[in-house]
C-alpha cells in the first residue's frame, strides 16, 4: 500500500492511499460509453473504433463527458485493452454488433510476426490523450490510466474474439505451456511499459483488468493470473514508486485474496458476485477495495438501486473504499440512473 501520510489532496488518491475519506470517492468503469448520447454522437464522427481511440481530441472529449454530468472523483482515459495487441502487429477489428476481432495467434511461429518495439511510437496518441487530459481536470479530480492484465489479453489473441469460454487457449495453457509463457511474458513486459509511459504522461494512478480471471482453476490462476499481475506491479511500483496500482481479477472468487497478497496491488477492484462481508474483513484490512455494484441493478434503477448502493456503502465505507461498480456501465443504462447514484454518494457521510 502507498503512504498513506502523503501529502495527497484528492479524494479517490486519498482512498488508494489507505486513508478513510468523508465520504467514498467513485468513477464507474465504462463511464463515458454507449449509454452518454453525447458519447454516441462524437462515436459516430470517427471511422472506426481503434480510430476513435487513436484521436486525442476525441479520446478527451468523450472521457471529459461523464465528468460534466456526475462529478466523478477520477476520469479513466478513454481507450481499449486490445491496443496493446494492435501495438505488437497483431490484426485487430471492431466489428459492429460482433466487438472485437483479431487474427489469432496459436503457435511460437505465428508470435514471430509480434514486435514489442513498436509499441511506444504506435500508441502515441494514448499518450497525448493524457497529456491533454491531465492538463483538462480540475485539482480535485484524479486520472486514471489502464491496461489489460496478460491473461486477458492473451486469451483475446488466441481465441480472435471475446464471449468465448476461452477453450483454446484454456487448452494450450495444459497442453504446452512454456510456448504459451512466451506469449504471456512478452505481454507482461509491453504492458508494464506501457502503464510506466502512462504515467510520465499524467496518469495518477493505473488499473490492470483481468476481465477473464475467473474460468481458470485454482493452479492456473496462480501461473497466468498471479504472477502476471505481480510482475506488472513490481515493475510500476519500482520506476514509479508511490503511484496505485488497482487489480481487478474478476470473478476470481476466494483467490481474490491471495491475488492482494501476493501481487502487491495498491487496492483490488471486486465484482457484483463478492460478498461484501468477506471483502471487508479478507481485503481492506491488506489494501483498498473498490467495487461492487451490479450493472443491471443499475440498469434497471428506482429503489433497488438505493437499497444497494446504501447496503454497499454502509458495508465499506468505513474502511479505505472506492464505489464502483462490478464490472461496466451496459449500454441501455439510463443516464440519470448513473446521476441518482452520484447523488446519493454524495450525500453520504463515513
Amino acid at each position: 500500500m502507498i503512504d498513506s501520510q502523503a501529502n495527497i489532496s484528492k479524494r479517490f488518491l486519498r482512498a488508494l492511499a489507505g486513508d478513510v475519506t468523508d465520504r467514498p470517492p467513485f468513477w464507474l468503469m465504462r463511464q463515458a460509453g454507449r449509454y452518454l448520447p453525447e458519447y454516441r454522437e462524437i462515436r459516430a464522427t470517427a471511422k472506426n473504433f481503434l480510430q476513435f481511440c487513436y484521436t486525442p481530441e476525441l479520446a478527451v472529449e468523450v472521457s471529459l463527458q461523464p465528468l460534466r454530468r456526475y462529478a466523478m472523483d477520477a476520469a479513466i482515459m478513454f481507450s481499449d485493452i486490445l491496443v496493446i495487441p494492435d501495438a505488437l502487429g497483431q490484426k485487430v477489428a471492431f466489428e459492429t454488433g460482433e466487438g472485437p476481432v483479431l487474427e489469432p495467434i496459436r503457435s511460437l511461429a505465428e508470435m514471430k510476426q509480434l514486435d514489442a518495439n513498436r509499441m511506444v511510437e504506435h500508441l502515441q496518441p494514448v499518450f497525448e490523450t493524457l497529456r491533454l487530459l491531465r492538463q483538462e481536470l480540475n485539482d480535485e479530480t484524479a486520472l486514471i490510466g489502464f491496461a489489460g492484465a496478460p491473461w486477458t489479453i492473451a486469451l483475446y489473441m488466441v481465441e480472435g474474439r471475446g464471449g468465448t469460454d476461452g477453450t483454446t487457449i484454456r487448452k494450450w495453457a495444459y497442453e504446452a505451456p512454456d510456448d504459451l509463457q512466451v506469449l504471456i511474458d512478452l505481454i507482461v513486459e509491453t504492458t508494464a511499459a506501457y502503464l510506466c509511459l502512462q504515467i510520465e504522461s499524467g496518469a495518477e494512478a493505473v488499473q490492470i483488468f483481468d476481465s477473464w480471471a475467473g474460468i481458470v482453476s485454482e493452479s492456473q490462476f496462480r501461473r497466468w493470473v498471479i504472477e502476471p499481475n505481480r510482475k506488472i506491479v513490481e515493475a510500476v511500483h519500482q520506476a514509479h514508486p508511490g503511484v496505485p496500482v488497482i487489480g481487478f481479477p474478476r470473478n476470481a472468487g476466494a483467490l481474490y485474496k491471495d491475488f492482494v497478497e501476493q501481487t502487491g496491488v495498491d487496492a483490488v477492484s471486486i465484482d457484483h458476485g463478492m460478498p461484501l462481508e468477506w471483502a471487508r474483513d479478507e481485503l481492506q484490512k491488506t489494501c483498498t477495495v473498490q467495487g461492487n455494484l451490479d450493472n443491471h441493478v443499475l440498469l434497471v434503477g428506482g429503489q433497488a438501486l438505493d437499497d444497494e448502493v446504501d447496503r454497499i456503502l454502509e458495508i465499506m465505507s468505513p474502511g479505505p473504499f472506492v464505489f464502483n461498480l462490478g464490472h461496466g456501465v451496459l449500454p441501455p443504462t439510463p443516464p440519470e440512473n448513473v446521476e441518482r447514484v452520484a447523488e446519493r454518494i454524495r450525500r453520504w457521510k463515513t
